[in-house]
């Protein structure tokens, strides 16, 4: 079997250890410290190869969807509670000490104090971690299309509420879901164009409720498409990297440094398909890149590990990683 939800959950977090001591510095101080990206080996520190909050999240997110689907089919009254519920535990937890994402933290504590969630969705705020995380939406089975695209982006609504971090998660949970299943690689990007296009003017209002009012759009089809017209734009932009790619170069000058949501989206992706047939070099040039590396990373993993399923990582990888029991976990039971 593929094993296609172990591959890109243990993708992810491999992505997000290599990334986690390259973030936040350059590629000439990486290449300094790591030596050239080519040999960069997953850091491993007394037994353990440590991640950063967007493993956390994904976590949190994944066993909070998990709870939710005990109960039946994904509905929006079903999924916020357990995962509002995990975020602010993740919040509250002394493990919260990886230089976590400012809109998360503010979002969290204001979820932490109840009322609506939409009160706590930062709505200027695009920042990759609304994205990085929603890989269990594309993995977990039974959903529909529009179920997890609705659900890619409430979750990322909880926290980060511009219409493009929402936008960017669910054609990211798209993009890991269609390579899951076997998509072709050279239809992939036309794929995803055409998912952007079709949801351009799709606003979830059952899912969201006010959300579009309050990021002061005058309705929801205006507001879910300044989102979208972001995705198209940086596939557009990926599409022109990947005319002339270039391997050796940083690729956050091909994409984006990942910071925002689109952008860590399109890295992410322009790494996967640098080397598609190398899972290793796709996450060893993910984290050796002058942006948000560990977040690029991990999307980087996790769409080499959705497209190879689980025979993509090494064991010397694979069993050091922090959290992987509860990686795997989640993993086996969607694997089936």
């Amino acid at each position: 079997m593929k094993r296609a939800a172990t591959g890109a959950l243990l993708g992810l977090a491999i992505g997000d250890a290599m990334g986690y001591p390259t973030e936040f510095i350059d590629v000439a101080q990486i290449t300094a410290r790591h030596g050239p990206w080519q040999t960069m080996d997953l850091p491993v520190t007394a037994g353990r190869a440590l991640v950063t909050d967007d493993t956390q999240m994904t976590l949190a997110l994944g066993e909070g969807l998990a709870e939710a689907l005990k109960s039946g089919p994904l509905t929006p009254e079903g999924l916020v509670p357990p995962v509002r519920d995990r975020f602010v535990e993740w919040w509250r937890s002394p493990e919260n000490n990886r230089a976590p994402g400012m809109t998360c933290l503010r979002a969290c504590e204001t979820l932490s104090g109840g009322g609506p969630w939409q009160a706590a969705s930062q709505v200027h705020s695009k920042g990759c971690g609304a994205n990085m995380r929603v890989a269990p939406v594309a993995l977990v089975p039974g959903l529909d299309g529009r179920s997890r695209s609705a659900a890619a982006q409430l979750q990322a609504a909880l926290t980060h509420g511009h219409p493009t971090a929402l936008a960017a998660s669910d054609l990211t949970a798209y993009t890991i879901r269609v390579l899951a299943d076997g998509v072709d690689l050279p239809d992939l990007l036309p794929a995803l164009r055409d998912h952007a296009l079709r949801s351009r003017a799709d606003y979830h209002a059952d899912w969201l409720g006010d959300l579009a009012g309050r990021a002061g759009d005058a309705d929801g089809a205006a507001y879910i498409a300044r989102g979208w017209d972001d995705c198209l734009a940086v596939l557009d932009r990926l599409a022109a990297a990947l005319a002339a790619p270039d391997a050796e170069a940083d690729p956050c000058l091909a994409t984006g440094e990942g910071w925002i949501a689109e952008e860590a989206f399109a890295t992410g992706l322009y790494c996967f398909l640098l080397f598609p047939d190398d899972p290793r070099a796709v996450v060893r040039r993910a984290a050796c890149s002058s942006g948000d590396s560990d977040s690029i990373a991990a999307l980087a993993g996790a769409f080499a590990g959705a497209h190879h399923g689980a025979d993509a990582w090494p064991d010397e990888w694979t069993r050091p990683i922090e959290y992987r029991d509860r990686l795997l976990g989640l993993a086996t039971a969607w694997d089936g």
